[in-house]
């Protein structure tokens, strides 16, 4: 199994109404790009400074679900519409777990 896991840090311009709009579209990826055996997407409890503001974990059956998933056009309209124009940072990995 791979696990892909991402934090996001938005930017200044990503209001809270931005914000949730692009959480909800994070949690409608198994819907709309599919592929995964389990999805969560959390937002930051704020309990520590530094901290990024949320983050994706994604399980997927093997690399080749995981690059099925990376590529597939409607993931990769969801990140140019809803996540890239409102990131300060972002970081990624992906593990075998």
């Amino acid at each position: 199994m791979i696990r892909h896991v991402v934090m996001f840090t938005w930017s200044d311009t990503a209001d809270a109404e931005r914000r949730a709009r692009s959480v909800q579209a994070l949690r409608r990826l198994p819907d709309d790009v599919g592929g995964m055996t389990a999805l969560t997407v959390g937002e930051d409890a704020g309990l520590s400074d530094g901290n990024a503001d949320a983050v994706l974990i994604v399980d997927f059956p093997d690399v080749e679900a995981y690059r099925r998933y990376a590529q597939d056009p409607v993931h990769q309209a969801m990140i140019a519409e809803h996540i890239r124009p409102f990131l300060a940072a972002r970081s990624a990995v992906q593990f075998e777990v």
